[in-house]
């Protein structure tokens, strides 16, 4: 895969999928998430819908550059943020992964893009939209929140999963991850060997536990965007699943509640993933909101 230089520190790993020529849509993975959590079918079904699909690793995650050796207590951070205290420092903001995404948009000559995020990527897709909205076609924030902490509402066992640190033996890693993930994806359409498949090549690919401490230091240090999400002038479509147990629907309701003229799709049977059965609903969707030229009225879809 290609690799860009979007910083004077940073080189982010990426791929593509169809034309340049077509309209760009910007894909943001979450937590700790390399891009390959984007499905290559998935990606090459909006890219069949029109789409010139852009996935990439993250600061801090798969092949991208790693902030090696730089410590950080996240739990510090989020204390200093609800309690109002002095803030830790941090090695980097949501902000600064949303401008790694402009670098990545600049070095492929993409001026204005679709920016769509899952879960921290979209609190990041949230981010591009209000600092640089002038090049942000669209916003699609999936299975993500405002950075409010009362609407980030998790399941104990959920957020316990969360946070529970990654075992570094290969076989140790895969059972983890399908314990984890039964407890995160759709209940109706976990598949517990494709669940396994995908952390094997995650592990093969780039095993690095100590970035997504980093970037929950990130998330934490980043604040909320309830303000700015008021008076963002961008078509946004919030996707959420109402069996999500790690980002509730609370979260997505908040979000689109927010935005002006957003569109809130709620699925009945998504987790905190995007099942390969709701794959036709879900392209279908993105591709009739990236096709939008501009806001429309509000309005609400359940599935």
């Amino acid at each position: 895969m290609p690799r860009a230089r979007v910083s004077d520190e940073i080189e982010l790993e990426y791929d593509t999928f169809g034309s340049p020529d077509h309209p760009a849509l910007f894909l943001v993975q979450g937590l700790g998430a390399q891009l390959i959590l984007w499905d290559e079918r998935f990606c090459q079904a909006l890219a069949d819908a029109g789409r010139y699909v852009i996935r990439f690793d993250n600061r801090d995650v798969g092949l991208s550059t790693k902030c090696d050796g730089v410590t950080v207590d996240p739990f510090a951070v989020l204390h200093a943020r609800l309690t109002g205290g002095p803030m830790p420092p941090v090695p980097y903001t949501l902000s600064s992964m949303a401008d790694d995404g402009f670098g990545l948009l600049d070095h492929l000559g993409v001026e204005r893009a679709h920016v769509m995020g899952a879960s921290m990527g979209g609190m990041i897709a949230q981010t591009m939209a209000i600092e640089q909205p002038r090049r942000v076609l669209s916003l699609t924030s999936i299975m993500s929140t405002t950075g409010e902490p009362d609407f980030f509402e998790s399941d104990p066992d959920a957020l316990a999963a969360l946070v529970a640190p990654a075992p570094r033996e290969r076989e140790a890693f895969i059972a983890s991850a399908a314990q984890t993930w039964k407890i995160f994806c759709s209940p109706r359409y976990f598949d517990v060997d494709m669940v396994c498949q995908r952390a094997a090549a995650t592990y093969d690919r780039c095993f690095y536990p100590d970035g997504p401490v980093r970037q929950t230091a990130a998330i934490f240090a980043s604040g909320d965007r309830a303000d700015a999400l008021r008076s963002l002038d961008v078509p946004t479509l919030v996707i959420h699943g109402r069996a999500d147990r790690l980002i509730k629907l609370s979260g997505g309701e908040r979000t689109a509640s927010l935005v002006r003229g957003a569109t809130l799709l709620v699925l009945n049977d998504m987790g905190h993933d995007l099942p390969e059965p709701l794959w036709p609903m879900l392209v279908s969707a993105i591709a009739t909101h990236t096709a939008l030229p501009a806001a429309s009225a509000s309005t609400r879809q359940v599935a």
